[in-house]
């Protein structure tokens, strides 16, 4: 009866105590609403990439490529690695070129796009193309 009497007190100061640090770790948390228009843009970024790998699934793109010594993983990590607004923009101007210069135009900007992050140093595919850091 007396262990209960001493162990009683000590075990309620540590049930106390943790009651009081998850208390205080719950209101740290918040949440707010998401907008309608953040979950459409989300989607359409997801969109957008999901649209530009299945142009790469083209036989005539990969052959072009492959003749140009870019690899369609290359491509795809590229893809991976764009900006919500670059998507965007490439995907618009994809939508307005002709549809007979379709495969030409979608090699000619991804060749602009890899000569691109080549210039910002962020690979190092073609030796002509010099580093602007």
């Amino acid at each position: 009866m007396t262990l209960i009497r001493t162990v009683k007190p000590i075990i309620s100061i540590m049930l106390s105590a943790v009651f009081m640090l998850t208390t205080i770790s719950s209101v740290s948390a918040r949440t707010s609403m998401v907008g309608t228009h953040e979950v459409i843009a989300e989607q359409q970024v997801s969109v957008d990439r999901e649209s530009l790998k299945q142009m790469l699934g083209d036989q005539d793109v990969q052959n072009k490529l492959a003749t140009m010594g870019v690899s369609p993983e290359q491509v795809e990590q590229r893809i991976n690695s764009l900006t919500p607004s670059e998507l965007a923009s490439f995907n618009s101007q994809l939508n307005t070129a002709p549809s007979g210069a379709g495969v030409v135009g979608i090699i000619v900007l991804f060749l602009l796009v890899f000569i691109l992050t080549d210039a910002l140093c962020v690979t190092n595919i073609f030796n002509f193309v010099h580093c602007v850091r």
